[in-house]
């Protein structure tokens, strides 16, 4: 838990991408994290994969020491700019939002 007691968080996205807008998608995408992970009060890491059986299937993971803060960055301004060019590419997208309940530990390298 956070220090003013709320759980870690994981945000979900699974959005279509059409295979011409792939380079487009994943250059916003890059320009996202890279700011976000530069100094988004809250974030922890992102992820984003593509499936291996559909190409224009993509899930985006984020983590985050609360809810709380991800949706103060969802609702900023800097936000909404910053997504657009990625939204942009989307043919389809959901989010889901969960709190992160247990966790298996980080094993060490042997």
């Amino acid at each position: 838990m956070s220090e003013n007691g709320e759980r870690r968080a994981r945000v979900v996205f699974l959005v279509r991408v059409p295979e011409e807008r792939t380079a487009a998608f994943l250059a916003a995408y890059e320009a996202v994290r890279h700011l976000v992970a530069d100094g988004v009060p809250g974030h922890l890491v992102d992820q984003v994969c593509r499936s291996s059986t559909d190409p224009e299937q993509w899930l985006i993971t984020s983590e985050w020491a609360s809810l709380a803060d991800f949706e103060a960055w969802e609702r900023s301004p800097e936000h909404r700019d910053l997504v657009r060019p990625m939204r942009e590419c989307f043919t389809d997208a959901r989010s889901v939002r969960f709190h992160i309940h247990a966790q298996t530990p980080t094993l060490t390298p042997a």
